[in-house]
């Protein structure tokens, strides 16, 4: 053990702790005598100086130098002491040697009564007295660490003093001599306290060391178990991505040869059955697609398009889809017209009303739902109503985390992930809107968004009232598409659909294969996949098809990711992209839009 650290208590015992703590008293004491030396030797050299001439220049000189001898023994042994380690064995023999050495230094000013209160003189009796009470008074500071130290030199040194005095017979003398005593015991009672004092101070250094040792350990344990924790939600992150992924891409094919099939003739058992297994498929793509939310607002990839739009425009779209939902719950939907204007992303928006929405639904089992917006001031209160069960105080904000879900600990698939309310915060805060709650368990919920109006005298407010124009309809008809994708399930059922619309389209699984392809048939528009084999991506492989007709033909990304770094990197692209599984009324809107774009760049 380092001499000069105190060890840890937690790792001794009892006798062990009491041990060091009487350690640490004497290293205190010890290193406390250093500060004494040189103003005792300068006490000792003035008295000299002072009373020489009155009590004789040769016996104060023989009574300074013990003094002198006298502290420089105490400093040196303090020394050695503080360059030791004392032993529990040692330490009673220690005590003792400093109740020795300073009962001596305690003899050495004493000494100073028999040479300097004979002297005749009052004023250097005076004196005497003064400097012993003085030095007994600096003692305690230094010596009440170790309580028998510091009475051993009180004792030897006022002993002197008294006894000195009692010889004289000098009743002024005494009464000086007794008022010293006096100061002496109140020091005493100080010395008590002082003693206890450092004591506790040094006991509490110990505790203090031990617990912050605590600390460090539970420190090094919550660090320890964070990194595993990150460690593990990476390796977690990492599989699902993975898994969802994989589990995407057959997902996607079945829902493109339904389509597909739906077309062929069929008998009325036939189309039954193609029903079931589209609804089956279409519950499959919206669970998928909740995470697909919840992934892209963790990857930091939806970016709000503020725009002005109507409120009445979005509710009346969620109502034509929602409707029919909750009626056949045998629950009561109603909307209530509004004339409000607001400025936000309106898909997003329309994505947060249809969770809160499909929530209410979910949750109510009788009574209706309302949806309904209020003007309050410059804002507008978007609000959904139902009478389901409704929510305590207490987990009111539990429903906004992820996975969570009230009421279904048989995690039943109809009542969804526990993602819905997730997201609609997440694209709340986004906008940097407010989506709060209010609850009484047994009468229902209200859940509401909290959006800015537009204001009246915007310029482009007439604009955003302006009804859109109908969509213009494209002849897919002999459109070249050159599809890239590496899952040959995905370009068979994709081929076929496309072939259905009238494409006429050309299949490649790699970036070879695509380049080949685009130099034989010219394509006017390109499907890839985001993922391909060789850590090559769909981006390469639109840039590679590009090079080739020198011309920036029209792309469209089609990805099954949903790996945050993937997200972003598909994102940056500034591809127009779709997340399997494409819904094909999804597929076909966006080949409206491109195919027109390929048709003016590719006259024909």
């Amino acid at each position: 053990m380092d001499a000069s650290s105190p060890p840890r208590p937690g790792t001794l015992a009892p006798d062990a702790v009491a041990h060091q703590i009487q350690v640490e008293q004497i290293r205190l004491l010890c290193g406390n005598l250093g500060s004494s030396v040189v103003p005792g030797i300068l006490v000792a050299l003035l008295i000299v100086y002072a009373l020489g001439e009155r009590a004789g220049l040769w016996p104060l000189l023989a009574w300074a130098g013990g003094v002198i001898v006298s502290k420089l023994i105490d400093f040196a042994d303090a020394r050695r002491i503080l360059a030791m380690s004392i032993t529990p064995q040692q330490i009673g023999a220690v005590r003792r040697r400093l109740m020795l050495l300073h009962g001596l230094d305690g003899a050495a000013w004493g000494a100073l009564a028999a040479v300097a209160l004979d002297t005749g003189s009052p004023g250097g009796s005076i004196l005497a007295i003064g400097v012993l009470a003085g030095v007994a008074g600096n003692s305690m500071s230094i010596l009440s660490p170790v309580l028998p130290v510091f009475i051993s030199f009180c004792i030897v040194e006022l002993g002197m003093l008294a006894g000195w005095v009692w010889i004289m017979h000098d009743p002024s003398l005494q009464v000086l001599s007794a008022a010293a005593l006096l100061y002496v015991a109140s020091l005493l009672v100080q010395a008590r306290n002082s003693a206890r004092a450092a004591q506790a101070a040094i006991t509490l250094r110990y505790e203090n060391t031990e617990l912050i040792r605590r600390l460090q350990h539970e420190s090094e344990r919550t660090q320890q178990a964070l990194a595993q924790a990150e460690q593990a939600n990476a390796a977690k992150s990492k599989f699902l991505a993975a898994a969802s992924h994989d589990l995407r891409q057959p997902i996607h094919a079945q829902g493109l040869f339904l389509e597909v099939l739906n077309t062929t003739p069929l008998d009325p058992m036939q189309r039954d059955v193609v029903a079931k297994l589209r609804r089956a498929a279409d519950n499959c793509a919206d669970m998928l697609h909740t995470l697909l939310d919840y992934s892209r607002i963790e990857a930091g990839v939806v970016e709000p398009q503020v725009t002005r739009f109507r409120v009445q425009a979005l509710v009346g779209r969620i109502s034509q889809e929602m409707a029919a939902q909750a009626e056949a719950k045998g629950l009561v939907f109603r909307c209530r017209e509004s004339r409000a204007v607001v400025s936000a992303d309106a898909s997003l928006t329309e994505l947060i009303l249809r969770n809160l929405v499909s929530n209410a639904i979910r949750y109510t089992d009788r009574g209706g739902i309302l949806v309904a917006c209020r003007q309050r001031g410059g804002q507008a209160w978007l609000e959904v109503w139902d009478t389901g069960a409704g929510i305590s105080a207490a987990q009111q904000q539990e429903i906004f985390e992820e996975f969570r879900q009230l009421g279904n600990p048989e995690r039943d698939h109809r009542k969804g992930l526990g993602l819905g309310l997730a997201i609609a915060q997440g694209l709340a805060r986004l906008q940097g809107l407010t989506l709060s709650v209010q609850s009484v368990p047994g009468r229902g919920s209200v859940f509401r968004l909290t959006l800015p109006l537009a204001r009246q005298d915007d310029a482009s407010l007439a604009a955003a009232l302006r009804p859109l124009p109908p969509p213009v309809r494209h002849d897919l008809h002999g459109l070249r598409v050159l599809l890239i994708d590496d899952d040959q399930r995905v370009r068979e059922s994709m081929a076929q659909l496309l072939e259905h619309w009238g494409c006429r389209c050309h299949c490649a699984e790699s970036l070879e294969q695509a380049e080949a392809l685009a130099q034989q048939h010219l394509p006017e528009l390109v499907i890839s996949d985001y993922r391909l084999r060789q850590h090559s991506n769909g981006t390469d492989a639109i840039a590679v098809v590009r090079r080739v007709l020198g011309k920036p033909v029209s792309a469209l990304l089609i990805t099954g990711d949903t790996a945050p770094a993937r997200l972003r990197e598909a994102a940056e692209s500034g591809i127009p992209m779709l997340h399997k599984p494409v819904a094909p009324a999804q597929l076909w809107e966006q080949l409206q839009r491109l195919s027109g774009q390929a048709r003016q760049a590719h006259p024909r």
